[in-house]
């Protein structure tokens, strides 16, 4: 995100944006890419309440986040790019407080790869993520991405 220090996350946390709602879309790649037309929007607070969720030594996915939801509100899926938004509002209204703070690190992104859009990048989740006894690998040469090793073993289920 661009210009942290200066954005106040909480108050985008609590910004409902007129959410929760639906769109029926209408493009045909789309619909096959997502397995219908139904497409959910879930407020950012929702995303928080999920994620804090989630145990010590667990972990979730931003995939499993928008599965969960589109089930849960008859949906067909839930909007992939305002997920990734508002996972991260999540994650930096958290570091904002000095209390009641949200396990972010626990969520990951498609499988299971480590958030650079966190506070303190990949460096801090990776830490955080190793304290709870979590195994961070490198993949790529070029492209070099992290991951927690195994991940799925430790799948939180939303339920």
């Amino acid at each position: 995100m661009v210009k942290e220090n200066t954005k106040d996350f909480n108050a985008m946390l609590n910004d409902s944006k007129d959410m929760p709602k639906y769109q029926t879309i209408t493009d045909k790649k789309s619909i096959e890419k997502y397995g219908g037309n139904r497409m959910y929007f879930a407020p950012p607070i929702d995303y928080d309440k999920i994620m804090r969720r989630v145990p010590h030594g667990k972990l979730l996915t931003v995939g499993a986040i928008r599965d969960y939801f589109a089930k849960i509100s008859d949906a067909d899926f839930t909007e992939p790019i305002t997920a990734g938004v508002f996972v991260s509002i999540a994650a930096w209204a958290s570091y904002q407080r000095s209390s009641d703070k949200t396990p972010y690190w626990r969520t990951l992104k498609a499988n299971g790869e480590l958030n650079a859009k966190y506070p303190g990048g990949i460096e801090k989740q990776k830490e955080l993520l190793e304290k709870e006894g979590h195994t961070i690998i490198q993949r790529g040469k070029t492209n070099i991405r992290y991951y927690v090793k195994d991940y799925e073993k430790a799948l939180f289920v939303l339920s």
